[in-house]
């Protein structure tokens, strides 16, 4: 057996049992950075640390305080936060004592959250604030099993006229009664800890779906013991990196890298405020951080849009640079795949030591300088982006997984990471291609089925642990896995051709730096046509430049003049493209798709059934007189 191997087969039945081997090991070692607002909420935050000791004080405690709540093994507790320290916190107290977390998006309405708790039977929700005690509060008389809502922010914990006495409490509060529940109790967590086995309910976390109420995954303890032990096994985290963690920890992606770090041991530091994320990077100065494409995209497109307001002149150094970055990559990571070796012609290095320093090391400068790689996922990343990215020496490693599979069953393996594919999979996950061109999935990190559905269980997984992702792929000769489309995303066109709209849409993103999303539609029809929202920052630094300063952002997407710029890039984008995936026509929407709206999902993946119907006018009116009308 190799070491990988044993590091697999040997993990612990929980994440929670490698928590506390993680204090054992580096009690006094940094565990988290997070930033502290200033007393007068004017002026920069701080950053406080806390050493994985500490941690576990916080952790001890909050395990505790459910325990004296009442709350039983594989019961749930709801966690409704922003991304911050306290939500991991939170998560690790939750497991601690035995029982479930069930996440719930900040941003997710009332009724959904309702029936989020409603449909896990929530005992306690951990609330962030008074806005999400709120929803709570409105539901109450749907949600009996709720007996405690627990709120973060102290100042928000105020009970209101008709709460139940008790009903709410800070976790100042819980921790605090956790605390004395451990004096008279001193191995009440531990005990639970021991007690817990790797088919035990850890997670019950629900899908974002299209269409219909969200779907709960359940997800045991031994899903998130491997995910740690593998992303260890990968070594592509190092116990010396500094990770900077902004994701959704709602999402199964950011819920993943807690697991991870707790087995590498590296530092974290956690802020989910996404209009923080360039003031925080040249303070966190992170080696390694996770995003997801639209990141990468925005600011593909800032960098664009600044060349540009730098004149003529600097935006064709810029476009220049990008056309080397994108050449020089594309070489080396060939170079590599056949001989070993990243070394390219040298007219081409010379070019990209010139390029290097006029516009690649400001890009790295802006990301803190220190950045060794970024890992993608959640949704497809555009090649030509990411081949900017690796010839300007930001290496970005494209990997793939889902909620249902515990989020990472693939990742790209370090210095031999191609660009365009997932890479290969974890140790212990296994990948094979169906007849239909499908992906299956089959490992440890496989969810147990979908809460009290097992119809659609079975729908997707197969009793030898098989299970459906949906997605169409194909594997290389050596194991690389490339992404060629959601299986009921593919376009049929009249003429019978099929288009992969994610294809189409990555490149666009690539050749209009003002594009924020675009939605490629062209099923049973005899041609494709495209929706696509505009990046208001970039686009109206644009129409700044010609004139229009004082126009609404709708009022400028009208404009004949951006009309005809979106139009040149369409053009540009069709002459690459086969005939039958060219965009005859497109309209360009009055607003930017979004998650309040429902069009995008949390972690900015585009819901297409929900934008094709709320532009359901705008589509026909492109096929408006064409032959099959």
């Amino acid at each position: 057996m190799t070491e990988t191997q044993a590091l697999i087969e040997n993990r612990p039945p929980s994440v929670a049992t490698l928590f506390l081997e993680r204090v054992e090991a580096t009690p006094d070692a940094e565990a988290y950075r997070h930033p502290v607002p200033s007393p007068s909420g004017e002026g920069p935050d701080t950053w406080a640390s806390l050493t994985w000791r500490q941690a576990a004080d916080r952790v001890f405690a909050i395990a505790a305080g459910l325990i004296d709540l009442g709350v039983l093994p594989q019961e749930r507790v709801a966690l409704a936060s922003s991304t911050r320290v306290d939500w991991i916190l939170a998560d690790l107290g939750i497991m601690c004592a035995g029982t479930a977390t069930t996440p719930v998006y900040p941003s997710t309405n009332a009724d959904e959250t309702a029936f989020m708790l409603s449909d896990a039977d929530c005992r306690v929700l951990i609330a962030e604030d008074a806005a999400q005690l709120a929803k709570a509060r409105l539901r109450r008389s749907e949600l009996p099993h709720l007996a405690h809502v627990v709120v973060i922010d102290a100042a928000d914990a105020v009970p209101a006229e008709g709460d139940p006495e008790g009903w709410v409490l800070s976790l100042a509060d819980l921790e605090k009664r956790g605390t004395a529940h451990l004096e008279r109790h001193p191995r009440a967590v531990k005990d639970r800890i021991a007690a817990l086995r790797p088919e035990q309910l850890a997670t019950l976390i629900y899908t974002s779906g299209t269409t219909g109420r969200p779907k709960g995954v359940r997800l045991r303890h031994d899903a998130w013991s491997y995910m740690s032990r593998a992303i260890q096994a990968t070594e592509l985290v190092r116990p010396d990196d500094v990770q900077y963690l902004w994701l959704p920890l709602a999402h199964v992606f950011g819920k993943v890298l807690t697991a991870g770090h707790i087995s590498v041991g590296h530092i974290t530091a956690v802020d989910g405020r996404v209009d923080k994320i360039v003031e925080n990077l040249p303070i966190v100065r992170p080696t390694y951080m996770a995003a997801v494409p639209r990141i990468f995209e925005k600011v593909y497109n800032g960098v664009a849009t600044k060349a540009r307001e730098g004149g003529p002149a600097k935006y064709k150094i810029f476009r220049w640079a990008a056309e080397v970055a994108r050449e020089y990559a594309k070489v080396s990571q060939d170079n590599y795949r056949r001989t070993g070796s990243k070394a390219v012609p040298f007219g081409l290095a010379a070019k990209h030591r010139v390029a290097d320093a006029l516009v690649y090391a400001k890009i790295r400068d802006a990301f803190g300088g220190r950045l060794r790689a970024c890992v993608s996922g959640a949704s497809a990343l555009a090649p030509d982006i990411g081949y900017f990215f690796a010839g300007a020496g930001i290496h970005i490693l494209e990997g793939y997984g889902l909620t249902e599979t515990s989020a990472a069953n693939l990742v790209n393996p370090g210095e031999a990471y191609r660009t365009g594919t997932v890479g290969k999979p974890l140790p212990g996950t296994e990948v094979r291609i169906a007849d239909d061109g499908e992906i299956l999935l089959r490992s440890p990190g496989v969810m147990e089925g979908y809460h009290g559905q097992p119809e659609k269980t079975g729908e997707v997984l197969e009793p030898d642990g098989w299970f459906h992702t949906g997605d169409i792929g194909e594997l290389s000769p050596d194991g690389y896995l490339r992404i060629t489309d959601r299986k009921k995303d593919l376009i049929k066109t009249s003429g019978g051709k099929y288009i992969a709209p994610a294809e189409i849409e990555g490149r666009f993103k690539a050749v209009c730096p003002y594009v924020s999303n675009i939605l490629v539609h062209g099923a049973d029809r005899n041609y494709c046509t495209a929706l696509i929202a505009l990046d208001g920052p970039a686009l109206l630094t644009w129409a700044k430049e010609q004139g229009m300063e004082d126009r609404s952002y709708a009022d400028v997407v009208a404009a004949e003049e951006t009309q005809a710029l979106i139009g040149g890039y369409v053009r540009e984008l069709n002459e690459g493209l086969q005939r039958w995936q060219t965009i005859k026509k497109f309209r360009l929407l009055p607003r930017d798709l979004d998650i309040e709206h429902g069009e995008l999902t949390p972690s900015l993946k585009l819901k297409r059934p929900v934008v094709e119907r709320t532009y359901k006018g705008l589509i026909e009116e492109m096929y408006a007189g064409s032959k099959e009308d």
